[in-house]
C-alpha cells in the first residue's frame, strides 16, 4: 500500500478519515491524495467555456486551495507527502479518474455517525463511489486517535464470485496485521445448514494460504444484524464485505440488508468490489 486517496469537503467527517489517513501513510510510508470536488451549477453557461475560466470556478479553486494550506498545516500531517487536486466532475467520477491516474490503492471516506452512513452509503455520493470503484473503500464514522486493527469481519455468503474480494481482504489484513474473522450469517428466510455452511467455507478459503483466520456461523433474524451482533459480541476493529460493481452495493446494504447495517455499525466499514 503506497497511495491513498481521502475525498474531503474540509469538513470534520473528512477530517477523521485524513486522520486515519495519515497514521496508515506514516505507518506503511504511503503519499496521500487530497481530493476536493467543485459542483458548480452550469445552467446558462456557454458548453464551449472551460470550467476552469468561470468566475465561481475561479473564486472556489481559490477557496479551495487556501483550505488545503491550511489543512496540510496541521500538526499530524507533518513531513508526509501530500497532494491536492479539485476537479468539476461529481465525486464519484472524480474519485474513479483520481484512483485510475495515480494507481491508488485505498480510498478512506469520512461519514458522520449514524445519519451519516446512512447518508453517504445509500443513494448518495458515496453510495456511487463504492459502486463504482475498483479500488477498495474504507469509510470512517469517528475519531480514531489510534487506528488498529486486530479483528477483521469479513462477512460474505462465500460463492466463487467473492474469492477474488478475499484475496484483497487478505492483502489488507497481512499489512495490518490483522486476523480475519469469516461470517457467515444463517437467516430464517435463507436457511443453511450448519454443515453446509461450514463446508462451503472450508472450500472456499482452501483456495489461499492465508491461516490467520477464523470460521464463524452466526444465527439472528437478519444478515445485517447478525454482521452487527457478532461483530459486537468480538470487539471487532474494522467489518469488510464485497460489493458488486454497478448493481451497487445491493447485496449487502439495500433491500433486506440495508439500513440496520449501515445505521448502526459503529465501526469501520471496507468495500472490496468483485
Amino acid at each position: 500500500m503506497k497511495k491513498i486517496l481521502v475525498p474531503t469537503d474540509f469538513s470534520d467527517q473528512a477530517e477523521n478519515a485524513l486522520k486515519v489517513a495519515a497514521q496508515l501513510a506514516r505507518k506503511y510510508n504511503c503519499e496521500i491524495y487530497l481530493l476536493h470536488i467543485l459542483e458548480i451549477p452550469l445552467q446558462g453557461v456557454d458548453p464551449l467555456s472551460s470550467y476552469s475560466n468561470l468566475p465561481e470556478a475561479v473564486y472556489f479553486m481559490k477557496l479551495a486551495h487556501k483550505q488545503f494550506e491550511e489543512l496540510k498545516a496541521k500538526d499530524y500531517l507533518k513531513d508526509l507527502i501530500i497532494h491536492e487536486t479539485v476537479q468539476f466532475h461529481e465525486i464519484f467520477k472524480g474519485v474513479f479518474h483520481i484512483c485510475k491516474k495515480h494507481d491508488i490503492d485505498l480510498v478512506i471516506m469520512g461519514s458522520n455517525g449514524v445519519s451519516g452512513l446512512k447518508e453517504m452509503l445509500i443513494g448518495s455520493n458515496t453510495e456511487k463511489v463504492v459502486r463504482t470503484s475498483e479500488t477498495p473503500i474504507l469509510v470512517i464514522k469517528n475519531e480514531h486517535k489510534t487506528f488498529k486493527v486486530k479483528d477483521f469481519v469479513f462477512a460474505s455468503d462465500f460463492k466463487d464470485e467473492s474469492k477474488a474480494t478475499y484475496e484483497k481482504a487478505i492483502g489488507f489484513a497481512n499489512i495490518l496485521k490483522a486476523k480475519i474473522h469469516l461470517l457467515m450469517v444463517n437467516t430464517p428466510n435463507k436457511f443453511i445448514t450448519s454443515e453446509k455452511s461450514e463446508n462451503r467455507m472450508k472450500k472456499f478459503v482452501d483456495a489461499s494460504n492465508f491461516s490467520n483466520y477464523t470460521i464463524n456461523i452466526y444465527n439472528d433474524i437478519s444478515i445485517e444484524k447478525g454482521i452487527m451482533n457478532f461483530s459486537q459480541s468480538i470487539k471487532a476493529d474494522l467489518i469488510g464485505m464485497s460489493t458488486h460493481g454497478r448493481q451497487g452495493i445491493s447485496h449487502f446494504f439495500n433491500g433486506s440488508i440495508s439500513e440496520d447495517l449501515v445505521n448502526h455499525a459503529k465501526r469501520p466499514v471496507i468495500t472490496f468490489k468483485i
